[in-house]
């Protein structure tokens, strides 16, 4: 074993654990008088923050300053690491919410936090389901001016970049908000799939142009969501693959 893993196991896993209880239960407490989830978003930040801190986490930002803070967007990125969330909520400067495994919501306390901060399920399997999840997302995104990120893969990779699947697309054009590709690169070195090893070490996350998406149509998601495999890859140095166009999910 080396000093590097003895030390995350001894020091770095059980101090992210300890911190990501305190946080989730100041979280869960102020939820109970916020009924908007801005205030355990609030929360979310600083605890990204600790744990990018405590992983040794060395963060590098390239591209912030094409987003305002005063406006909604659908961030689109690639997923390689449970690391990759923490990233983006310790940098970007808007409110997100995020779409979870629907197993999530059903884990005692973790469910009740997920549906109080005003997360979503993901659904697989329904189409009618899965059409209604993302018009409850972009419906949140115009009544309560927030932001949303979703990781069209639909899942961490071992290997290279998965087909996008089209719901981020859906969701920023349905709400009419731009839709921003982020490119992640060094969270799988980071905390790798299947690993509880926190190593440290260098992330770059950049952020590519908005796309506005007022003038399209829901029929163009399909094209949208090339477009964003297409940048995503660019900005994390990975090769697209091509879009899964069946349906939205």
């Amino acid at each position: 074993m080396s000093l590097g893993h003895l030390r995350s196991l001894l020091f770095t896993d059980p101090l992210i654990i300890l911190t990501t209880i305190v946080f989730g239960m100041a979280s869960f407490v102020v939820s109970l008088f916020d009924s908007t989830g801005r205030l355990p978003n609030r929360l979310a930040r600083p605890w990204a923050r600790w744990l990018l801190r405590i992983g040794r986490v060395r963060l590098t930002v390239e591209g912030l300053e094409k987003i305002d803070p005063s406006k909604s967007y659908v961030f689109v990125a690639n997923h390689r690491s449970y690391m990759d969330i923490p990233a983006i909520l310790a940098t970007i400067p808007v409110e997100f919410r995020f779409y979870a495994k629907k197993g999530l919501f059903l884990v005692p306390f973790l469910g009740t936090h997920l549906k109080r901060a005003g997360h979503l399920p993901v659904v697989r399997g329904d189409a009618r389901a899965s059409v209604k999840s993302m018009t409850q997302g972009a419906r949140l995104i115009q009544e309560r001016k927030i932001s949303m990120l979703l990781f069209p893969e639909g899942g961490r990779s071992r290997g290279g970049m998965r087909q996008f699947k089209e719901g981020a697309a859906y969701i920023a054009i349905k709400a009419g908000v731009p839709v921003v590709p982020v490119g992640l690169i060094g969270t799988r070195d980071v905390l790798p799939m299947g690993s509880n090893y926190v190593r440290g070490g260098p992330v770059v996350l950049k952020i590519g142009d908005p796309i506005p998406t007022a003038e399209l149509k829901l029929q163009d998601r399909g094209q949208l969501t090339e477009t964003l495999s297409h940048l995503v890859a660019d900005l994390a140095g990975e090769v697209p693959y091509p879009v899964e166009a069946s349906r939205p999910a």
